[in-house]
């Protein structure tokens, strides 16, 4: 099958590391490694027919530095001129593999994401990809573990089993009452943003939900048959000029028919902010998670992140922490706030700060 990867976010939860240029999918903290370079490597085993990356011209020019010492399988980095959500990033990868094979089963996979049991993942990869062939559009459930309230939900229309179940609906993340009921019923799991289907199924899909999105990819005209898109970037400027953001979720799978959900347990995290980290990274002395750091010492302190930025870091009475130093920004946050690091952002950017995004 093809592997389209989506590699377009901002990652404002990590900032100050994480930057316009240079977000949470491309920044190396897994073992010298990038998640987007994770990302990929993960698939190869699979001996995808080719990768497209889809991504925006910000991040284009690093995307293609890091991905460049990939021999096994061709990758084409798609630059979109905006941000238009998933919707058109999907539906621009899926015109370019109808274009070029009609048949080609395309997986969706976001660049950011964190996951254990790689074996499991391709495994399960393989059979979403026959279920996609007999026309339906797949989508990977995360088994949950915990009442979530920071993830959607995808309600099955019949509870456990192994395999393929129909889709009842998607659900918006819900408090914690809501998510407690979720898990009690057995047919919830998490919506991990991993998608299975046909080029062409999606593509129809898209035509009958989203038609002024489809009318606009339709516009795209390929002059051959070698797989060679730098001339559809003025074509994909024009169609992005004239259309919206919309993600697919909302666009296409809350409504469309013959949707089906795997139930997945792979060790998935899609690593939303620096209080996830110790979630997949293993921790040290007193609990702390130290990132490129010249060693560290604990006094009196546990369960903190800290990123060194190549210096030795001392933790010293404080529980909870987060504290991540780069050449020009330094944030300090408690655990329990993380998640509003994008505020600072947000905030930075009211300023007119533009260099510290």
């Amino acid at each position: 099958m093809y592997i389209v990867i989506l590699a377009g976010g901002s990652g404002t939860r990590f900032w100050p590391l994480s930057r316009k240029s240079t977000p949470k999918q491309l920044m190396s903290v897994f073992g010298g490694k990038s998640m987007l370079q994770r990302t990929v490597e993960r698939v190869l085993p699979l001996k995808p027919k080719r990768i497209l990356v889809v991504t925006n011209a910000l991040q284009a020019a690093e995307t293609r530095s890091q991905l460049a010492y990939i021999k096994e399988v061709a990758v084409d980095v798609i630059e979109e001129p905006v941000g238009r959500n998933t919707a058109p990033a999907i539906g621009l990868a899926a015109s370019i593999i109808a274009r070029f094979d009609p048949d080609g089963v395309m997986a969706v996979l976001p660049a950011d994401h964190y996951i254990l049991d790689e074996a499991t993942f391709r495994a399960t990869l393989v059979e979403a990809r026959g279920v996609a062939q007999a026309g339906s559009l797949v989508t990977l459930g995360i088994a949950p573990t915990r009442p979530e309230t920071g993830y959607g939900y995808i309600e099955a229309a019949a509870a456990g089993g192994s395999g393929a179940v129909d889709v009842q609906r998607f659900v918006e993340k819900p408090n914690l009452e809501r998510a407690l009921e979720f898990l009690a019923t057995g047919r919830f799991y998490w919506n991990s943003g991993m998608f299975v289907w046909g080029a062409c199924t999606i593509l129809d899909r898209i035509a009958i939900h989203m038609p002024e999105l489809s009318n606009a990819l339709a516009k795209l005209s390929f002059d051959s048959d070698v797989w060679e898109l730098a001339d559809l970037k003025p074509q994909i400027a024009e169609i992005y000029g004239s259309i919206k953001g919309e993600s697919i979720d909302f666009g296409v799978m809350e409504k469309a028919e013959s949707v089906q959900v795997i139930p997945a347990s792979f060790g998935w995290s899609d690593v939303g902010s620096w209080s996830a980290l110790p979630e997949v990274m293993e921790a040290g002395e007193d609990g702390h998670v130290v990132i490129a750091a010249e060693g560290s010492v604990s006094v009196g302190s546990n369960e903190c992140l800290a990123y060194g930025n190549g210096k030795m870091v001392a933790l010293v009475g404080v529980k909870d922490l987060i504290v991540v130093d780069t050449p020009d920004a330094l944030l300090v946050c408690a655990k329990s706030a993380a998640q509003d690091v994008k505020k600072v952002v947000e905030e930075l950017e009211r300023r007119g700060k533009t260099e510290l995004l």
